[in-house]
């Protein structure tokens, strides 16, 4: 029987990247994300590249019935989860307090901490009646450091780290890891998506820059959870080297020294 993984956020960036790392070791694979279509091309292509179960699961994790739904259908079709990787996440927008978007907020503290929250709650009594699983939070620099007009995006990566915390401590009893793996600055949709479409303001962010790739990230969440079964890594933070934490990069330190 070979091991599950699930990944919410499949669709793209990390999320499909730690989909196809694991796909690629032998694991079966659960893929869940809002747009069917690219569902399906992934599905197909993990399937006939590594000859590996494909699971996918079209909701909102925004949505605690649509999340429900869908992980009532999906136990109707598996026997167990070894891990689940709450990877679903975004920012939007790029303001001040006293001027942020209240739609923006509400998108961003929906989908970060409402939506790990609903998956969390729906697969911990899984693991706990195995007596065995992994968590894994993708959670970001933007949860150790606040920046600048970074207020309610930041505020829910922080909440992410408390959660894993407090998440590690409940399971505790039930030999079940859970570790947070907050990526630096990283070429992916993450700029596109904050800056809501506007291809040439989301480039320059990684201008000079060379940036995290998603495949890294798959990397590191391979090695966190093939560790020895007594080693579980609790909180891990990377950046690229041209980055030294969730504010400071290359271009800031130039900016400074001119």
């Amino acid at each position: 029987m070979n091991k599950m993984i699930l990944v919410t956020g499949a669709t793209s960036g990390f999320g499909k990247a730690i989909a196809e790392r694991f796909a690629k070791e032998g694991y079966d694979v659960c893929i869940t994300g809002r747009r069917q279509e690219r569902l399906d091309e992934t599905k197909a292509q993990l399937e006939k590249a590594y000859g590996i179960n494909v699971i996918t699961l079209k909701f909102d994790v925004r949505d605690r019935e649509q999340v429900a739904t869908a992980m009532d259908q999906l136990k109707q079709q598996i026997t167990h989860i070894d891990i689940l990787v709450n990877n679903a996440g975004l920012a939007s927008g790029l303001a001040t307090i006293d001027e942020g978007n209240l739609d923006d907020w509400e998108l961003m503290i929906d989908t970060n901490v409402k939506g790990l929250l609903y998956m969390t709650r729906q697969i911990a009594p899984m693991m706990r009646e195995q007596t065995k699983g992994h968590i894994i939070n993708i959670g970001s620099t933007a949860g150790k450091l606040v920046y600048k007009n970074g207020n309610v995006y930041c505020a829910t990566k922080f909440a992410v780290d408390a959660l894993t915390q407090a998440t590690r401590i409940d399971l505790l009893p039930y030999g079940i890891k859970v570790t947070a793996i907050n990526p630096g600055m990283a070429e992916t949709e993450f700029s596109l998506v904050r800056f809501k479409g506007d291809e040439e303001r989301a480039t320059k962010m990684y201008e000079g820059v060379n940036a995290l790739q998603a495949d890294d990230i798959a990397d590191i969440t391979w090695y966190c959870a093939n560790q020895p079964p007594h080693v579980c890594i609790n909180d891990l933070t990377v950046t690229c080297l041209t980055q030294a934490n969730g504010f400071y990069n290359i271009k800031e330190a130039e900016r400074i020294v001119k």
